[in-house]
């Protein structure tokens, strides 16, 4: 096992929060004098099936403590997802089905043994014991917690001084989601900045109860590829990590140079002082910051796909980008419609982007590019007689192509 000094240094990197570190000391000597493992956990509320990157920053913090030898719990809130967690919301969240619920679960487990090992990570759901308790148990959990201290929440505070509604079983989510430390018994529980309050209220109920309270460890929220907002599917700057090997390869390099080693610090496998290291050579001007980039680059594409993938992005990305080339798997898109098309609606159809919205607000933004040529049209409605070739190419951004096929206006 890892000297309490090494234990310490892993575990406070990049990290926000640690209530409290003198806890943290003493539970990590007692599991050195008794030879038992920490109990670790962190909740995930299986709102969407696919992860990105900045889901990920919290996995890598439990990869840490599993590689430090601690017993990891990879909770999904299957019971708490069909209440829709409040945080950061201005307004009720829509809960999920059930069915939601357990498809979203089944995909995430798929993703996270991708970063945790799946021999030694325990997956468990919350349900398991939250399904249990009786009306009569939820009334005494309620009874437990006043409204006043419900609304020391910003997001609870915003929306009643605003006149907003909040529904009352928004109230119950952080009592049930701490509810889960006590059924667990856990030693340390991991969350978002944005998730203090109700991992505070596990080390409250725990208390209440007589055993001995988790220390709380916060880690940042991971800025997206705009350097300015957190990383989210909703505003575009996400890297998903079930997305292509070319595609996460590239979004990477599209990291800035201020943000790509605060990405080295919260995700990459290279120790402090490795990282320290290179830094020090880019800043040095021994190497480039593109150097650097692209080794993190690598290291991330090869651990969501494999490393001779990432190899073969980094080809392709050298090819595309430096050589003016195209790609060599460019997809094709056969538009079998013989009406124009809405530009949106044909870089959605053509898997360009996720969403109509998303294909405006690129084509806005001038980053749709017909045969070389920039579309920044919202209304152009691309026909199939718009070619004699019957056949076009679309690039969206600087890492997505598409050749679109139109049989219909082949001449």
């Amino acid at each position: 096992m890892a000297s309490l000094e090494e234990q310490l240094e892993l575990i406070e990197r990049g990290a926000v929060d640690l209530i409290s570190r003198e806890e943290l000391i003493k539970k990590l000597k007692k599991s050195q004098e008794t030879g038992i493992p920490l109990k670790v956990k962190a909740g995930f509320d299986p709102t969407a099936p696919d992860l990105h990157l900045g889901h990920t920053v919290l996995l890598q913090k439990l990869k840490h403590f599993q590689d430090l030898g601690h017993d990891i719990y990879f909770l999904i809130g299957d019971f708490t997802g069909m209440i829709g967690d409040p945080t950061g919301k201005s307004e009720t969240r829509k809960a999920l089905t059930v069915e939601q619920v357990a498809q979203n679960a089944e995909s995430y487990k798929e993703q996270v043994f991708k970063i945790l090992d799946p021999r030694k990570t325990r997956v468990v759901f919350n349900s398991t014991w939250l399904g249990k308790l009786t009306s009569i148990d939820m009334i005494k959990l309620a009874s437990e917690l006043t409204v006043a201290r419900m609304l020391e929440r910003e997001d609870f505070r915003n929306r009643f001084d605003s006149g907003r509604p909040i529904s009352i079983h928004e109230f119950l989510y952080p009592l049930i989601q701490g509810y889960d430390s006590v059924a667990m018994h856990a030693d340390v529980e991991l969350g978002g900045t944005d998730q203090l309050f109700n991992v505070l209220m596990g080390r409250d109920l725990q208390r209440s109860r007589g055993q001995e309270p988790q220390v709380v460890l916060t880690m940042p929220l991971l800025e997206g590829l705009d350097g300015v907002n957190k990383m989210s599917k909703s505003l575009g700057n996400y890297i998903g990590i079930t997305e292509s090997a070319d595609n996460i390869y590239g979004k990477v390099l599209s990291v800035s140079d201020n943000l790509m080693f605060r990405y080295f610090s919260l995700l990459s496998d290279l120790s402090s002082s490795a990282i320290a290291a290179l830094k020090g050579k880019v800043e040095s001007g021994e190497i480039h910051p593109k150097e650097a980039k692209k080794q993190l680059a690598r290291e991330l594409t090869a651990r969501f796909h494999s490393q001779e993938l990432a190899l073969a992005a980094e080809e392709n990305f050298e090819k595309v980008f430096k050589k003016g080339g195209l790609p060599d798997d460019l997809p094709e898109y056969v538009c079998t419609s013989g009406e124009p098309v809405a530009l949106p609606q044909l870089l959605l159809d053509a898997g360009l982007v996720s969403s109509t919205s998303e294909g405006r607000r690129m084509v806005q933004q001038g980053a749709v590019t017909i045969d070389g040529e920039k579309a920044g049209d919202l209304n152009l409605m691309v026909s199939p007689q718009a070619t004699s070739q019957g056949e076009m190419l679309i690039k969206v951004g600087k890492r997505r192509f598409c050749k679109i096929l139109f049989p219909a206006g082949k001449k």
